[in-house]
């Protein structure tokens, strides 16, 4: 499945305007021939907007879902994409994945909230493993911070993920993420994994771009550079599961001496 990956900070504080560059970005995506594009964290929105979080935020069936998911089947292609999640008092930082024909398929609140300025504005998300079928590969969602747990990448691993979608607003000096952390992950779980970042300055941070799809043999098959950017890359079943009869991580594993991990 040719993926799109949608680097960009799109306009902080103006989900009409986001809803915009998403539209612009998921014709450009459909005319490449991709079938996913995903939106870095918190892109609905944007990410360093203080009360303006739980001001924009909106439940996961409200006007902006309605919104993508009407981008999404006039393009006809699959749409993930970072926004806050309203849940009667809660606000979540969360992603979306909607279908090719506007079907809302599955949302993920991220676990592990980073540093004082998400624990202020965010509730953490309670579920490790999300998942959904698309295109023939069993898509899972984490959001940044998320996936610098190995426990939560092998979760999904073990759940059968074969492409990891994690959108994220990765942040100087932290770039060492985007550009080792991510491949070894695919390669030790033996996945996709599509890391989308933010990119730029936006309030009081400095987003490094370096978005990547990784394949299981920890090799990028795309990277984006520290400017906004539209990048593809595939995530080939086939490849995948060879990759996995040879590498044998996963099968070599013994859970009984894993009990002191938890």
């Amino acid at each position: 499945m040719r993926t799109a990956l949608l680097q960009s900070s799109g306009r902080p504080g103006s989900v009409a305007e986001n809803l915009k560059v998403l539209d612009e970005a998921a014709g450009r995506a459909a005319a490449a021939g991709a079938g996913l594009l995903i939106t870095p964290e918190m892109f609905l929105t944007g990410y360093a907007i203080g009360d303006d979080i739980a001001r924009l935020a909106e439940a996961a069936d409200g006007d902006s879902a309605d919104a993508v998911a009407e981008v999404a089947g006039r393009h006809g292609l699959a749409v993930a994409y970072g926004y806050p999640e309203r849940a009667g008092e809660s606000v979540y930082n969360a992603v979306q994945l909607i279908s090719a024909d506007g079907v809302r398929l599955a949302g993920y609140r991220k676990t592990h909230l980073f540093g004082c300025f998400e624990r202020d504005h965010f509730t953490p998300g309670d579920q490790q493993v999300v998942q959904a079928e698309l295109n023939g590969l069993t898509v899972g969602l984490l959001i940044c911070y998320d996936v610098e747990f190995p426990e939560n990448v092998r979760a999904h691993a073990l759940a059968g993920t074969d492409l990891l979608v994690v959108p994220t607003a990765q942040m100087h000096p932290y770039q060492f993420v985007a550009e080792s952390m991510i491949p070894v992950r695919a390669f030790e779980s033996q996945m996709y994994v599509a890391y989308v970042n933010r990119v730029g300055p936006e309030g009081g941070f400095e987003f490094v771009g370096l978005s990547t799809l990784a394949g299981p043999d920890g090799v990028a098959r795309a990277r984006a550079g520290r400017t906004e950017q539209l990048v593809f890359a595939d995530a080939d079943p086939v490849f995948l599961a060879a990759s996995r009869e040879a590498n044998p991580y996963l099968q070599d594993r013994r859970p009984g001496l894993y009990g002191s991990l938890v």
